[in-house]
């Protein structure tokens, strides 16, 4: 599975006084995302977690276009990008009725129980 779409309405908590999405909400909209995908293809984080592995966000890059606002239902399409032996690409975009109104591409690294980081295990990457 290379693009997933996952459909996010727009919370009052997460808008600002003007009703806009919040800036800091994209990156929570866009991990709501990555799980999703994660779990359409069979993948478990909790159980991942379990074993020891953690995924972690190590760069982020928004793209903010047209402003999301209260109760907005938006499409947040999340597509894999890249797998290599040290991190997982992802490529982001944020529509609303087919529009988009955000772009973004976030890089993630895998780390033990002690922060240290891993390389990605093959059944790792067979899933993402």
């Amino acid at each position: 599975m290379n693009t997933h779409d996952t459909t996010i309405r727009v919370r009052y908590e997460d808008a600002d006084p003007m009703g806009f999405l919040h800036h800091s909400k994209y990156l929570s909209y866009f991990e709501i995302g990555r799980t999703e995908m994660y779990r359409a293809a069979g993948g478990d984080y909790r159980q991942m977690e379990e074993l020891g592995w953690f995924v972690v966000v190590v760069r982020a890059d928004i793209r903010y276009r047209k402003p999301a606002r209260y109760d907005d239902e938006l499409v947040i399409r999340t597509r894999l990008q890249k797998v290599t032996q040290a991190k997982i690409i992802h490529e982001y975009q944020v529509l609303l009725k087919g529009e988009s109104l955000a772009t973004a591409t976030v890089t993630l690294a895998l780390i033990d129980r002690k922060g240290q980081a891993q390389r990605i295990p093959d059944w790792m990457r067979e899933l993402v």
